[in-house]
């Protein structure tokens, strides 16, 4: 039987295989279950491109939940790193999934909004409004558990299609319209990742699926935070671990760790031959 995990995975996998560049569209009148013998043109160049260390549009204008105009810079340079998430407010599936998923590790790794990161979610419908996002927002908050100062620090936004555009390209995210239960376009195919950008926004991690491990997502806003956060310890993990752009997630690096292990050792041996080359003191005769 397959566990819970694998599920989601599969889940993950299934949905990514929906996407294609943001600009493009899927027509109605063509069915989603098409022939298995050919697939349908909008499931070609699917998935997520890792731009890492590309630069995000800051000069974009885009409106934050209160429905003021803002440039996506005004989120960032604030020596913190930035969590972000592209989706869309009125999505009924994987949306939900991915905001639950990103909060509840966020939630679990110790780290605060407004103190050792930011929160950014875009939408990539520019139908959707500020009250939409400003609802979506509230339930974000509630669901990570944030005291009410940590609120400046989230930012849930909506923009022109021009904005949205290159966010997603800087980003690597790739979505297509799809229709929805009535028949028209008011529903997306896309992934499912979180993505974590360096205070000078720049891409830095992706995490996929909507189960997101807490300690990959501390990891990862530690480095992206050029490790201006975290603890000692924290340091040593992320020594300890690397992060591995395939599966989009920390693995142990061995070789560092036995590497580790044989300084430990070789210094246990120096000072033990140091210990039995000392000459014991001896005590005058009749003392």
């Amino acid at each position: 039987m397959l566990r819970p995990r694998t599920h989601t995975l599969i889940l993950a996998v299934a949905l990514s295989a929906l996407i294609i560049p943001a600009h493009a569209q899927y027509s109605a009148d063509r069915p989603v279950g098409a022939t298995a013998q050919q697939a349908p043109a909008w499931q070609k160049n699917a998935g997520i491109d890792q731009n890492l260390n590309r630069p995000l549009p800051l000069a974009d204008a885009f409106k934050d939940e209160t429905g003021r105009d803002l440039k996506l810079g005004d989120l960032f340079n604030h020596n913190r790193p930035v969590m972000l998430a592209l989706m869309y407010y009125n999505c009924q599936m994987l949306c939900p999934q991915v905001l639950h998923g990103m909060a509840s590790a966020l939630r679990q790794s110790g780290f605060h909004p407004g103190s050792e990161y930011d929160v950014v979610v875009a939408s990539i419908d520019p139908a959707d409004t500020p009250a939409n996002a400003a609802a979506e927002k509230q339930h974000f908050l509630s669901m990570i558990g944030a005291d009410p100062t940590a609120s400046p620090a989230v930012h849930f936004l909506t923009g022109p299609q021009a904005s949205i555009t290159d966010l997603a390209q800087a980003t690597g995210f790739h979505y297509v319209r799809v229709p929805g239960p009535d028949g028209k376009m008011t529903q997306f195919a896309h992934s499912s990742v979180i993505m974590i950008a360096t205070p000078d926004g720049r891409m830095s991690k992706y995490l996929f699926g909507v189960d997101y491990q807490p300690r990959d997502v501390r990891l990862a806003l530690i480095q992206a935070s050029t490790r201006h956060i975290g603890t000692l310890s924290d340091l040593v993990l992320l020594y300890c671990c690397s992060y591995s752009p395939t599966q989009g997630r920390y693995t142990v690096a061995v070789l560092r760790i036995l590497g580790l292990a044989g300084c430990a050792s070789l210094a246990a041996v120096i000072a033990m031959l140091w210990l039995l080359s000392k000459k014991p003191k001896t005590t005058p005769v009749g003392a």
